[in-house]
């Protein structure tokens, strides 16, 4: 019993220590070449869109659109890969909420 407490306590420690990493990286997203830019924390909280003017249309907004719902996903993708990368070998496998 006193083993598998400290096996628990490692593995809290080493996820307290992976959210942390997450907190602090910023991944980006992008779509169009460039034109699009989403940035994200490890954590999955954005923190900025930047849509360069060539990609503005106004007779076109759909484009837009698709772009900025690309880079999100794209992010979104980075974000997710990093949590895998960083939690994976925290958690033992484990698959926890949220990550």
């Amino acid at each position: 019993m006193q083993q598998l407490m400290k096996q628990a306590q490692k593995m809290q420690e080493q996820v307290a220590k992976a959210q942390a990493e997450l907190a602090e990286a910023e991944l980006t997203g992008t779509a169009g070449g460039g034109l699009v830019t989403v940035t994200v924390t490890g954590l999955g909280e954005y923190k900025a869109v930047k849509i360069d003017p060539k990609a503005v249309d106004a007779d076109d907004v759909e484009t837009l659109e698709d772009l900025v719902l690309a880079a999100i996903h794209n992010a979104a993708e980075a974000q997710r890969e990093l949590a895998e990368q960083k939690m994976g070998p925290a958690t033992g496998g484990l698959s926890l909420p949220g990550f």
